[in-house]
């Protein structure tokens, strides 16, 4: 029997890949398979070398977007150090345009096409066997130098498939990584950009076996469960049955992530999650991509946003799950100002996160085919993103990346909630114009190639607002101050802004503190501090509201976690 090692490289050390896990898992127990996980970041030779000391037979790397030009690397090492080894390549990113990849890889031996499960068992017999290629199907390779390609035949029956979780190497690394899971493969809708599109129909896993893997996972101590389905809750009998599920029988510390498609979502559906679901159970993941309804005609996709906006308002009303919001720069007719009120449009909304990403040509998918209908320039090599097209400039792409770095970390980080929430709303035009002016003057100061500190990112905002605007800065400082100490672990050694209070004036105001302790409120006073704990554990500062009224805030650090609390009181109550 032939050693075969499945291998990928993932984007982050705590991602899994579910797909070598489906072709192990099916292909046993008449191939012994092992698993072979790096990640892009990995140094090329490190994963040969690694490769290499297995002394495999049969190489298989699963392909994305994200690690294929890594993984072209790793296997021209690999072909000139093991000349004999059979070398597969499958997944997303190499399912389309075959021939493409087997005129530019001439290393690889065979490319498995689509859904791989009984191609790849199938090529591993015959590898083992008679060597019969057309007895397999879902494969591509070349003969005498021209591509010879093998299309499937039948969907797999996803009723009887075995699991992919249960291998024993797995279960010590769960609490540590994302698991992935698939309760159905393929996608209702055709939206263009979007390789699910290319499929037709939805099949399902069988239910009860989902529950058995999930039950299992969780006694092993997995901790975070992604569902890959590309809409959960096409069917809501059965998204309703799952969540209850997951409700009654998940354990502490589980968090279960969803990829929705919220316009179909009923109102029923989100009451009866706000009323059972507990706080953090679930996060849903939406795709809202753009609010312009040509741009969403012209990629075939049908959303009616009325009814988007009502489910991630009643979701966000319920405070039980966050909600992860994306957005597509770079769709057809979609121009720099049209692409400013998709945004200012879904931040109306907050979700807990707004992802900002940029249109990638898939190969195989109708926008791509279709490119010169919107004069698109695109990346050549994976990611294959845009650089351009008729209504959208390069300079308009640079522009809103740097709005998309400044969003990462000043919104979707949640350092400054209240700091934010007022400059959108009461400072400048439009969320949109907040970012994308902060977000140039980022970039021109250089700050988007160095690192940063927590006191960096109130630093930078405070110097962007003194030298480029002409708000009342006092006001935001305010904010600025009580989002920093609300979001400290431990009391800070040197705050990012300087003392406005002196020795003696601190001492006087903690004097009437210990004397009349309710000044900072009830909740103050119940912590009964005494005069060695209020000056070890406790920060004072002074603040203006957004009334206008000058205030103090008092910061107090609990000893055994860090966790601080932060209370404001009037100055006259302490003169």
């Amino acid at each position: 029997m032939k050693k075969v090692v499945l291998s990928t490289l993932n984007a982050k050390y705590i991602h899994t890949n579910l797909a070598i896990r489906c072709l192990k898992a099916y292909a046993e127990p008449h191939h012994e398979i092992e698993l072979s996980e790096y990640t892009i970041k990995d140094p090329t030779l490190n994963i040969v070398t690694d490769l290499f000391s297995k002394k495999p037979d049969i190489i298989g790397f699963s392909c994305y977007i994200w690690n294929i030009e890594e993984t072209i690397k790793v296997i021209q090492i690999l072909r000139k150090i093991m000349p004999e080894v059979t070398i597969i390549l499958g997944g997303p990113e190499v399912t389309y345009d075959v021939p493409y990849w087997l005129e530019r890889l001439e290393d690889v031996d065979f490319i498995v096409i689509g859904e791989g499960e009984e191609s790849f068992k199938q090529l591993l017999d015959q590898l083992d066997g008679d060597k019969d290629w057309s007895k397999v199907h879902g494969v591509a390779y070349l003969a005498d130098g021209k591509p010879v390609i093998k299309p499937q035949q039948n969907k797999i029956d996803l009723r009887d498939v075995p699991s992919p979780f249960r291998f024993q190497e797995d279960l010590q690394e769960l609490g540590k990584r994302v698991t992935y899971i698939e309760t159905s493969r393929g996608c209702p809708f055709r939206c263009q950009f979007c390789l699910s599109s290319i499929e037709v129909g939805v099949r399902y896993f069988d239910r009860e076996k989902v529950k058995e893997d999930i039950r299992f996972l969780m006694k092993h101590g997995a901790k975070t469960i992604k569902f890959v389905d590309r809409t959960f809750n096409i069917s809501r009998s059965y998204a309703m049955e799952m969540f209850q599920f997951l409700i009654d029988e998940h354990l502490p510390g589980t968090v279960f992530q969803f990829e929705i498609t919220a316009d179909i979502m009923r109102p029923e559906v989100i009451e009866f999650l706000n009323e059972h679901a507990p706080r953090g159970l679930f996060r849903f993941e939406i795709g809202v991509q753009s609010t312009n309804d040509e741009t969403n005609d012209l990629v075939m996709r049908k959303q009616n946003y009325k009814k988007l906006t009502r489910t991630v308002t009643m979701v966000k009303e319920g405070k039980k799950i966050d909600q992860h919001l994306d957005l597509i720069a770079g769709l057809p007719e979609e121009d720099y100002q049209s692409f400013r009120k998709t945004f200012n449009d879904v931040f109306e909304m907050r979700p807990e996160e707004l992802q900002l990403g940029f249109l990638k040509m898939l190969r195989g998918t109708g926008l791509r085919i279709r490119a010169n209908d919107h004069q698109y320039t695109y990346m050549d090599h994976s990611p294959y993103e845009i650089l351009g097209n008729n209504v959208l400039s390069f300079d308009d792409i640079v522009r809103i990346k740097q709005v998309e770095d400044v969003l990462e970390k000043y919104w979707n980080d949640h350092r400054m909630d209240r700091t934010i929430e007022y400059l959108v709303t009461e400072c400048f035009d439009t969320p949109f114009d907040f970012f994308q002016q902060f977000g140039s003057y980022w970039e021109n100061r250089g700050w988007s190639r160095i690192g940063h500190q927590l006191e960096d990112l109130f630093k930078r905002l405070h110097e962007f607002l003194s030298n480029e605007t002409s708000f009342e800065i006092s006001v935001i400082e305010g904010l600025m101050k009580l989002d920093y100490l609300d979001n400290q672990r431990y009391k800070p050694r040197k705050p990012w802004w300087t003392h406005e209070l002196n020795k003696e004036e601190r001492s006087a105001i903690y004097q009437n503190l210990l004397a009349q302790p309710t000044i900072a409120g009830e909740a103050f006073a119940n912590l009964k501090l005494n005069e060695k704990e209020l000056y070890k554990h406790t920060l004072l500062e002074t603040i203006r509201s957004k009334e206008g009224q000058d205030q103090y805030v008092l910061a107090y650090f609990e000893p055994s976690t860090g966790q601080s609390t932060v209370f404001e009181f009037d100055r006259q109550l302490v003169q």
